[in-house]
């Protein structure tokens, strides 16, 4: 029979730990929002300096380098991977890597929907990555930096080599403003803002290099682009998409919430400080973890644990015995009892992801609500435990 531990005294002041749309920050309320430019047209002078104001930022929080161009794009980071891949692929062979979820879409992009004849796939199961020494750098590679469903993410950029002959395509979406990201080893970084700066959704940003300016000038690709794809015009980059002049109209609003984000972000401190705080309450996880028997972390080396999507498992061996089914609705039922304490809302692991729960610990999520909640955790797992069926 399994004690039910007590309810403890603290509960988290913000219950908010989805990963994706993710915690506001920190203080954060509408009235933040008082000076967005709504009832206005995004080319309008107002509209125009919000969004170049809000690429300037970016670049300044994110260290990213002036000779890359950074723009705001449509749907999200999924418009922001699809459109680099629809118009930057298939020049060269091409290396998928895939760990996870949504790098195994992006597989399933350049396969089935570009149907690249020339595509290598290396994947690992959730919790590993693949063997990055197997990496071709004569082809083009397209990978996760963190894999958001699978909370495994690559250690850095020394993988990279600085010679490629072929580009980089980098799906950042929960690594920016949390990771350091080696821009000089990148020709491609998306990501959306509703990810570790807690903006509100719909938007992606598209960063590209010099390299990789100079493939979309040099290129064209086989088959048909979308209008929301095109980033070039008679052979020449559309160089107003990166300065503020979006592909179609954007929510003024939300752009104004991501301009909030981005000075908070500036008043902590810049990206060191945005680091810290991610890998604070990640520090939080991994000491409740290590005393903690009934859990760990679903990436298996700690080099490779993410410090914002933040995945665990189950492994006392009573739950791990049940079938797949049966541990998924286990860990379900944490999460739902969580969710009616208003403890926790949003933490169940992802559709494709194994059993488990995930914790988002980015940001704009306070340290001392991690802690919190680690002690609601062990409450949640001893009551779902105790309302196992028992044998007679």
């Amino acid at each position: 029979m399994t004690d039910l531990a007590a309810k403890p005294d603290t509960r988290p002041a913000n219950p908010h730990f989805s990963s994706g749309p993710c915690s506001k920050r920190p203080g954060w309320t509408l009235d933040g929002l008082a000076d967005a430019a709504l009832g206005r047209s995004h080319r309008a002078k107002i509209g125009k300096s919000k969004l170049a104001e809000a690429i300037d930022l970016t670049r300044q929080v994110l260290n990213v380098p002036e000779s890359y161009r950074i723009g705001i794009v449509p749907a999200s980071d999924t418009g922001a991977v699809e459109m680099a891949m629809w118009s930057l692929l298939g020049a060269r062979p091409v290396d998928m890597l895939a760990w996870e979820s949504f790098g195994s879409g992006w597989v399933t992009d350049a396969i089935k929907q570009l149907k690249l004849d020339k595509a290598r796939v290396l994947e690992a199961p959730y919790g590993t990555l693949p063997d990055l020494h197997e990496v071709n750098f004569d082809h083009d590679v397209v990978f996760t930096w963190n894999g958001t469903t699978s909370g495994v993410r690559v250690p850095n950029g020394d993988w990279i080599p600085a010679d490629r002959a072929g580009l980089t395509l980098c799906d950042a979406t929960s690594a920016a403003f949390a990771q350091d990201l080696a821009f000089d080893k990148l020709d491609v970084v998306t990501f959306s803002w509703q990810k570790v700066l807690g903006g509100e959704a719909a938007h992606g940003v598209l960063i590209l290099s010099p390299r990789a300016v100079e493939r979309l000038e040099s290129y064209t690709p086989s088959w048909p682009l979308p209008k929301i794809f095109r980033l070039t015009k008679g052979g020449k980059l559309i160089e107003g998409i990166f300065r503020g002049e979006t592909i179609n109209t954007p929510s003024m609003l939300c752009v104004e919430d991501y301009l909030d984000a981005l000075k908070w972000a500036q008043s902590l401190g810049g990206l060191p400080a945005l680091v810290s705080r991610a890998n604070a309450s990640l520090a939080v996880l991994e000491d409740w973890v290590a005393k903690t028997g009934w859990v760990d972390f679903l990436a298996e080396r700690s080099e490779t644990r993410s410090n914002t999507s933040v995945c665990l498992k189950v492994v006392d061996p009573e739950i791990s015995a049940l079938p797949d089914a049966e541990q998924a609705a286990f860990a379900k039922a944490i999460a739902t009892l969580l969710d009616a304490e208003g403890v926790a809302h949003d933490i169940g692991g992802y559709r494709d992801a194994p059993p488990g729960l995930r914790i988002w610990t980015g940001a704009t999520v306070e340290t001392r609500d991690v802690a919190a909640l680690t002690g609601w955790l062990d409450w949640a797992f001893s009551a779902a435990k105790a309302q196992l069926p028992r044998a007679a």
